[in-house]
């Protein structure tokens, strides 16, 4: 089982899909990786030698941001858009949807479950 950027590969899926469980490949990059380093993207990530997994790991390393410190730049563009109040930071702050959903009905993912009428309380 390959290990590359801190993650275990799945060693029976093709390398090009076994690539996008990193946090900041998706499809096209793990694409692109591939051709730079070299290898079939047909191939099994069990069935990669030593110096393919090598190959990948340098292309990652020098091209692409990926799982930690990506992870932490999008925070920090999150928390620098909340620190400045915008609207966006505002939604983010608040736990609502920020691209302009609707709320009134749905909604459900980001605001968490129904809280129940308080009817009936004095």
């Amino acid at each position: 089982m390959p290990r590359i950027a801190g993650v275990d590969l799945p060693k029976n899926k093709r390398i090009d899909i076994a690539l996008t469980r990193i946090y900041g490949i998706g499809r096209p990059s793990a694409a692109k990786i591939l051709e730079e380093a070299g290898v079939d993207p047909s191939a099994r990530a069990q069935d990669l030698t030593e110096g393919q997994v090598s190959a990948i790991r340098k292309v990652i390393d020098t091209a692409y941001k990926v799982e930690g410190d990506l992870r932490r730049e999008v925070a920090m563009h999150i928390k620098r858009l909340m620190d400045l109040n915008t609207y966006r930071g505002l939604r983010h702050k608040k736990g609502l949807p920020v691209r302009g959903q609707r709320t009134k009905t749905n909604a459900r993912t980001r605001k968490g479950p129904r809280k129940g009428s308080v009817r009936g309380r004095k």
